[in-house]
């Protein structure tokens, strides 16, 4: 078995949730498994290690694991992006749309610099609204964003081709189909 159907092996589907007619891509089974886990932050640091990147930036919660790990491999700093409230100095904040409605999310104020290096880090990418509104915020605060990685890409949902029409580099270790 290569590494990628290996990896994919290691993701539970979990049918009809969080309602019914939705596949849920659950990845704490992958989390779970130290030589997928592994094998997983590996390819998401490619192709960057030597590359000067400052910060890894990941989305509240899964991408704080999987960003956690790949800041580590990258010998650069953490930043959490996280749900409005959650952050205790001052922070900056962006709105986005999501299928029901407005959310909102945040991050210290201080925590990129002008032209710092950052790579965003999610556990899956679907529609999008969550990572396109990420890289504004990192771009608001100044941070060329490298490249945005995530373990799944549901292609269907379109929101990898978002992030790419937004000109940043898209990299996912696996697809499925549908939604």
């Amino acid at each position: 078995m290569d590494e990628r159907s290996d990896l994919r092996a290691a993701v539970r589907t979990i049918p009809d949730y969080p309602r019914p007619g939705i596949l849920f891509r659950d990845i704490t089974t992958l989390l779970g498994d130290a030589r997928a886990f592994r094998r997983a932050v590996d390819e998401l640091v490619q192709p960057w290690p030597g590359s000067k990147i400052d910060k890894v930036a990941g989305i509240e919660a899964r991408g704080f694991i999987l960003g956690g790990a790949v800041a580590h491999q990258l010998a650069s700093g953490f930043v959490p992006i996280r749900k409005k409230g959650k952050l205790p100095h001052e922070t900056v904040t962006i709105a986005y749309s999501l299928e029901y409605g407005i959310d909102e999310m945040e991050m210290h104020r201080d925590a990129i610099a002008p032209g710092e290096r950052v790579i965003l880090v999610d556990d899956l990418i679907a529609t999008g609204g969550t990572a396109t509104a990420a890289v504004e915020l990192l771009r608001k605060m100044g941070a060329e964003v490298v490249a945005a990685v995530f373990v799944i890409d549901l292609p269907d949902l379109g929101g990898a081709k978002r992030l790419r029409d937004m000109g940043v580099t898209v990299r996912t270790l696996m697809s499925f189909e549908g939604h």
